[in-house]
């Protein structure tokens, strides 16, 4: 029956799979290798037809980039990967999801460069240079836009801040202007001027995580206390957006949740809350960490200061190194509210153990469809 079901059924069905489960299918027979290819020229994607699979979170060492692979974390299973990225020709830093792709830079590349890569279908290609070199500016996506057929974005705009830039004249000087990419026609333009005190913040004190919420890209800044700085896309404006116990927070991140801004921080006093941005730039408390789940995630300790957070819509992601155990707030549909979880740290993969290091994460949902945007 199998063998003589239409591509167009069949593709239905393998809509259904985790990107590792069809991956498997696709070695079963010629039948379903044909239809697994081909099944991203019917109107069926596992990411907005279905909707079914939570993201995966990928890790990467922060400091040595020589080991040049993501550790990936598939939550259907509760099983860790190892992802080489050996299709690339330098090692790269992670800057943001966009769609089922990772926005990248390479990691001893100065001034910056950025790229986009499938890391699953093992595709990449480089986007075109910055029409003013600059190094370290604050980076920010918006706009991904996603077609019927495609699991791919089929349009967003990165937008680049800050940074420092080196010309005869002037010598090396903060770049006070702004620069966005159209991934419609591929190319960047600029922006004009934004103010110099944002343009220090960003350049010096963001970590570059953005959030795109309500027609605002927020970047989180911790010059002395934590704040937020907002550019507002269809005016052009700045702003600054205060950071509630920004004083005694010892660590904060921003996320998307629903769509919406977020603020996950944890105070000196041992506590961790989440508050989402409302009306008037004002913080709404969401929820706090439970907290013998805090006492647990922190070994008992009352400080934050190693604690990193990454969020996306329906899943907030607490974690610190490779190795310790993940505390995740997500949203359980069957159940219509969010509840608190746990993730094995990465102690070993295929018996083989994995040393703890610091690591940088990042939540994607992982796609095998082909995406015009790499083969532009």
């Amino acid at each position: 029956m199998w063998n003589n079901l239409p591509l167009d059924l069949l593709a239905r069905v393998f809509s259904f799979l985790s990107p590792d489960s069809l991956a498997r299918a696709t070695a079963a027979c010629k039948h379903w290798r044909a239809c697994a290819r081909t099944f991203s020229s019917y109107t069926v994607s596992v990411e907005t037809d279905c909707c079914c699979h939570p993201p995966w979170f990928l890790a990467m060492h922060t400091r040595n980039h020589r080991g040049f692979s993501f550790y990936v974390h598939n939550p259907s299973f509760d099983r860790w990967h190892l992802l080489p990225l050996d299709f690339l020709p330098d090692p790269i830093r992670p800057v943001a999801p966009i769609g089922s792709l990772l926005l990248y830079r390479p990691a001893v590349s100065s001034p910056l460069q950025l790229g986009l890569c499938n890391l699953f279908t093992r595709h990449y290609r480089v986007l075109p240079s910055l029409t003013t070199p600059r190094t370290n500016p604050a980076v920010g996506v918006v706009g991904v836009d996603k077609t019927r057929d495609d699991a791919s974005p089929s349009s967003f705009r990165v937008y680049v801040a800050g940074g420092m830039s080196t010309t005869p004249r002037r010598g090396t000087t903060y770049e006070a202007t702004l620069e966005m990419y159209d991934s419609r026609v591929d190319k960047w333009q600029s922006l004009g001027w934004m103010p110099i005190e944002f343009a220090v913040r960003l350049t010096v004190w963001t970590p570059n995580e953005s959030v795109y919420s309500d027609g605002v890209l927020y970047w989180m800044t911790s010059a002395r206390a934590y704040s937020v700085m907002g550019f507002q896309v269809s005016t052009g404006l700045w702003k600054e957006v205060k950071v509630p116990k920004a004083d005694q927070l010892e660590f904060a991140s921003l996320v998307r949740r629903k769509g919406r801004l977020a603020l996950v921080g944890g105070d000196c006093m041992g506590e961790a809350c989440i508050w989402e941005l409302g009306v008037g730039d004002q913080w709404m408390l969401l929820e706090m960490v439970p907290v013998e789940l805090g006492m647990r995630f922190l070994g008992g300790k009352r400080n934050w200061c190693s604690t990193k957070c990454v969020g996306i819509d329906e899943a907030v992601y607490l974690y610190r190194d490779l190795g310790s155990e993940m505390l995740v707030w997500r949203e359980v549909a069957v159940k219509g509210r969010w509840e608190w979880d746990w993730i094995e740290g990465c102690g070993s993969i295929r018996g083989e153990e994995v040393p703890k290091f610091p690591i940088k994460g990042m939540l994607l949902q992982p796609s095998l469809n082909p995406s015009y945007i790499l083969d532009h």
